[in-house]
């Protein structure tokens, strides 16, 4: 039987695989989609938590739904910076970013 503590250390290492995406992917898609990965990380502790805590409730769900909704407004405004700085840079290595120094 597949408990909690089976959901908890799957969203950990996918969590954890995200993480590493972001710190190490010099590509701005990518740690897009690193987000991305840690994100629905996120999504399955709380359905988890809510099936086997507070079972019929509909708050994890809820709250799901709520991440999925950010996460997708997080992509549109992300691929809309890349986009733009490609344009101009030819670029989407984050190193060639250097839009904020003087």
């Amino acid at each position: 039987m597949i408990g909690l503590a089976h959901y908890l250390i799957f969203a950990s290492l996918l969590f954890g695989i995200g993480m590493f995406g972001v710190l190490s992917k010099r590509n701005a898609i990518a740690v897009l989609m690193s987000v991305e990965l840690m994100l629905n990380a996120v999504n399955i502790n709380f359905v988890a938590i809510e099936k086997f805590v507070t079972p019929g409730t509909g708050l994890g769900h809820t709250i799901a739904l709520f991440v999925i909704v950010v996460a997708a407004a997080e992509v549109a405004v992300g691929l809309a910076l890349i986009i733009s700085i490609y344009r101009h840079k030819k670029s989407v290595n984050l190193n060639d970013f250097n839009l904020l120094k003087w």
